[in-house]
């Protein structure tokens, strides 16, 4: 494996620096390293909270190999377990379900409560005995996995070492306080996903940044300009971009999404999209928000998963329906007109001779912070 592809170029300042090095694109061994010293070693996204409204309601999820569940407990907590039976290994959830009494392994019936607790093992001290001293049921519950839900986006720590998710984000958690109100999800017309031929970094480097959107999205581009736009960017934290012009969707008759409640007159035609590292994308708008749950398959392939909230529910707002739709069917539009970009600079990767890319110091700096934390994450892992 190539541990020793140097970073130094990259953990530069944004006027001299390089990207990241092809092999962090396209190189089996680097992805797998990715993989436990970013994805593993940070608070990453693996779903939303409304896959499982209710209480009993579980969902499993395949993240980078590693079988977890998710479980909406009977207080409304979200859980997040292994989703592997104590004592055989055997998948517990094989597909969403409502779970009615208990997490009930098919290959031994050993049985879960909702809260991971190991609450039944049959027959595990012979026929008919159920208990055995040697098998110690405190001590044979679930694998909890550090879970943090915000935004509706549920979040892990899977080696257990990130800092609090509060604390590694309080900067991010401050700035957008003011949208710290319930949110709702717009319903079945406002969830979609893209699958993408692409490393999934490279659709976050694309989200950070504005200096695309007169050549990839003339439609977005017709009001809001690059000069109506603003860098985000905080080393080591989170990077993204603003615009100063955000205009509200309109239907046939002028009517409009209400707004969230108590926001500033900043918000009256401010946005903000921002990357949250390391694979979780937000938007928020004074009337609606979107995250995006970036799912990486492999190398070259990732899979978007995209969701649309707003501030008054589904069901309490028909009248919206159409509204909803429309709006869902601008933002794809939007997002599918990045996938070429994405998959384009993949297959650009695998130019031998790349040397990972010089930033415009003054349109990059979102993307060369992303590279710069990626970096960084990278060097801690080899260091450990």
């Amino acid at each position: 494996m190539n541990k020793h592809s140097s970073l130094s170029s990259v953990l530069t300042d944004v006027n001299t620096a390089n990207g990241l090095p092809n092999a962090h694109y396209i190189d089996p061994a680097i992805f797998d390293e990715e993989k436990r010293s970013v994805l593993f070693a940070n608070w990453s996204g693996i779903g939303f909270g409304k896959d499982i409204p209710e209480a009993g309601d579980a969902k499993p999820v395949d993240f980078l190999g590693m079988p977890l569940l998710l479980v909406r407990d009977r207080t409304g907590e979200i859980g997040v377990f292994q989703n592997t039976c104590r004592h055989r290994g055997m998948i517990l959830v094989d597909k969403p379900q409502k779970i009615r009494g208990a997490i009930r392994c098919p290959y031994h019936s050993w049985c879960y409560g909702l809260d991971g607790a190991l609450r039944t093992t049959p027959h595990v001290g012979g026929p008919g005995q159920n208990t055995h001293e040697d098998v110690d049921m405190d001590k044979l519950g679930l694998v909890r996995i550090r879970s943090f839900v915000w935004r509706d986006v549920v979040f892990v720590n899977i080696d257990g070492t990130a800092p609090e998710f509060e604390e590694a984000h309080a900067d991010l958690l401050q700035r957008w306080k003011e949208f710290d109100t319930p949110i709702h999800h717009g319903g079945e017309v406002s969830s979609f996903k893209l699958e993408v031929a692409t490393n999934w970094k490279l659709a976050v480097e694309n989200y950070c940044e504005s200096y695309h959107l007169p050549w990839v999205h003339p439609g977005l581009n017709s009001y809001s300009r690059l000069e109506d736009h603003y860098n985000i960017e905080e080393r080591g934290k989170y990077s993204g971009q603003g615009t100063l012009v955000y205009r509200q969707l309109k239907g046939e008759n002028g009517e409009t999404f209400p707004d969230f409640p108590g926001l500033s007159d900043k918000w009256d035609e401010g946005a903000e999209y921002v990357a949250v590292y390391p694979n979780v994308l937000l938007g928020i708008q004074r009337d609606h928000s979107f995250a995006i749950v970036l799912e990486p398959k492999d190398c070259g392939n990732t899979v978007e998963h995209i969701e649309l909230y707003y501030a008054q529910s589904e069901k309490d707002t028909p009248d919206q329906d159409a509204l909803r739709a429309s709006n869902a069917q601008l933002w794809k539009t939007v997002f599918e007109e990045d996938v070429f970009v994405v998959e384009g600079m993949q297959k650009g990767r695998h130019g031998e001779l790349f040397d990972g890319g010089r930033f415009s110091p003054a349109m990059d700096g979102p993307t060369h912070n992303f590279h710069h934390w990626v970096a960084t994450q990278v060097e801690k892992g080899r260091v450990e």
